[in-house]
């Protein structure tokens, strides 16, 4: 029903900045909440920011006052403007979405590497 495509993500040193676009293939002003998630080797799935159909934002604390996150109902994209980046910021990002009734959407990846 709906399909997502990350893309913007790659090979920073610290302190650049990302910006990282998940496209959805459909509507996504229907969608409860939309977030991304990232993923390093070995490590779990973490969710690293989010946002609700009422433009609610939350984010993990290691990101908290350098990553934003937004979206664009009318161009139906979510974004990660991602500043500031540290090593530990490397990982798969991930794209996430939540419709009612419960079901879940995610994108394909897009890698993140933060050099020192």
């Amino acid at each position: 029903q709906v399909q997502l495509v990350e893309s913007g993500g790659g090979l920073v040193q610290t302190g650049g900045s990302l910006r990282l676009t998940c496209a959805a293939s459909g509507s996504i002003f229907r969608l409860k909440a939309m977030g991304w998630y990232r993923q390093a080797p070995g490590k779990q799935r973490e969710l690293v920011a989010s946002i609700t159909s009422d433009g609610d934002t939350n984010y993990a604390d290691s990101v908290k006052g350098r990553f934003t996150i937004s979206r664009d109902n009318a161009k139906n994209t979510m974004y990660l403007q991602a500043n500031s980046l540290k090593p530990e910021d490397t990982a798969v990002y991930y794209c996430n979405a939540i419709r009612l009734p419960y079901y879940e959407y995610w994108g394909q990846g897009t890698q993140v590497t933060v050099s020192s």
